[in-house]
């Protein structure tokens, strides 16, 4: 590739912006995500309170995006919620245990391990890349718990959230979901 033809691919299409949805969906999806936030934040209050734990993390928000504002979305669907959020901070976890000494290191390659991880299981969900960055860059109270990360949150929160999309996204006939399990 000649380097001009490298930097035309810069420009973008043509397409232009995607379709305004309908102002329905923009109530189901608002809706849906503030039960679903609101489910995760309940559960954390009622039964993390006063401890060293939340059971909210930075990135429950761009899943609530993908959960009830994308919901057809391949990287909506629960393996890719569940498994995307579940590998991500195991390897989070890890990098933080084994490159702390070196945190730019460990940041970089969590969410770059991550990305390739998600990738190889098939269950690419971006949010899963900042559940990897949060346990590199989160709290020494949150570093304290180590493993349980990837208990809580990153599996009790999707799996609350999950709950509320299938509750929320399948009351209106224009939604389904999900549109794969597996």
């Amino acid at each position: 590739m000649k380097i001009g033809e490298y930097f035309l691919k810069m420009r973008g299409t043509t397409r232009g912006s995607p379709p305004r949805v309908s102002n329905s969906e923009i109530v189901w999806s608002w809706i849906g995500a503030f039960l679903g936030i609101a489910a995760v934040a309940w559960v954390s209050n009622l039964f993390f309170d006063g401890l060293d734990v939340s059971l909210m993390i930075g990135s429950f928000g761009a899943t609530a995006v993908l959960l009830y504002g994308a919901v057809r979305s391949p990287l909506a669907q629960p393996r890719n919620l569940i498994g995307g959020h579940i590998i991500s901070a195991a390897i989070g976890v890890l990098c933080w245990k084994l490159f702390n000494q070196h945190f730019w290191f460990a940041e970089s390659m969590a969410v770059a391990t991550a990305i390739a991880a998600m990738h190889a299981t098939r269950t690419l969900h971006p949010p899963g890349g900042a559940t990897a960055l949060i346990a590199v860059i989160g709290s020494p109270e949150l570093h304290k718990l180590g493993f349980l990360y990837v208990l809580v949150p990153a599996t009790v929160g999707p799996l609350i959230l999950l709950v509320i999309a299938l509750v929320v996204n399948n009351i209106p006939a224009s939604r389904r979901y999900p549109e794969v399990w597996f």
